[in-house]
């Protein structure tokens, strides 16, 4: 079962956390076409807050077409055109990033300073038409 986590000191809205946490699950394959996502009342049970901040997710989800809601039975996902990536895939690319993390942080860089790196990186890739 897909577990949402919120992490309160983001600055990101809880809402907008769990559509994030839905989208990538979708793009990894961790979320197939047809599974359920958590009972509204299960989430905000879980992640300590309130249900209508869940719904709100779930709504957008919905309206990016991504889940559909069926009354009395719960909230599913939808067969998604996106490209997802083997496991294989993720697993290599996750490596190769955790990799990458290690020696960001032994020349000494803080989350922060990763963050604006990485964001830069992925700036600069679009800009040369790479990503």
């Amino acid at each position: 079962m897909f577990v949402f986590r919120i992490d309160s000191g983001s600055g990101v809205p809880p809402y907008l956390q769990l559509v994030q946490q839905v989208r990538q699950a979708v793009l990894l394959g961790f979320l197939k076409h047809g599974d359920r996502l958590p009972l509204i009342r299960e989430v905000a049970e879980t992640v300590a807050i309130n249900p209508n901040t869940v719904a709100k997710a779930y709504r957008q989800l919905e309206q990016e077409g991504l889940v559909t809601g069926r009354p009395g039975t719960g909230t599913f996902v939808n067969e998604t055109p996106a490209a997802t990536i083997s496991p294989a895939t993720y697993t290599s690319l996750q490596r190769g990033l955790e990799t990458w993390l290690g020696r960001a942080r032994a020349a000494g860089l803080d989350e922060q300073a990763i963050n604006a790196l990485f964001t830069a990186a992925v700036n600069q890739a679009k800009n040369e038409n790479i990503a």
